[in-house]
């Protein structure tokens, strides 16, 4: 019996999540809601995805530079999900992971491959 190549790379894709994906994330978006009876709007937070899983990657931590004002440590931290997913840019992503939950915004376009996508992340302090 053959096996598709596209069902090959979806049992891939399962794998490599089962055992790299050890975390869990929501993804919240900051949406304009209206009430229905006294048609008033207002902002607020709507999560769009729950508990899913995903990997965070951290890169590189580079030493401490030294500017004008204070010293600056600068670090990447990358976001690994299903590809399966939409999460637009600059939403809110809740990250648990190894017992600690981090809070970060997206940060740009994802980039979307055949088995994950990768969305840059940066620390989240407010919505915009």
């Amino acid at each position: 019996m053959a096996v598709s190549l596209e069902a090959a790379r979806e049992a891939a894709r399962k794998a490599h999540e089962a055992l790299y994906y050890n975390g869990v994330c929501d993804i919240i978006e900051y949406q304009k809601i209206t009430d229905d009876d006294s048609k008033i709007s207002h902002y607020e937070e709507v999560t769009v995805l729950s508990a899913q899983p995903c990997n965070l990657s951290f890169e590189k931590l580079s030493a401490a530079v030294q500017t004008s004002t204070a010293a600056e440590i600068s670090q990447g931290v990358k976001l690994f999900l299903s590809p399966d997913v939409i999460v637009k840019s600059g939403s809110k992503a809740v990250v648990t992971q190894c017992g600690v939950t981090y809070t970060y915004k997206t940060s740009g376009e994802p980039a979307v491959y055949a088995g994950h996508q990768e969305i840059m992340l940066e620390i989240f302090e407010r919505w915009a």
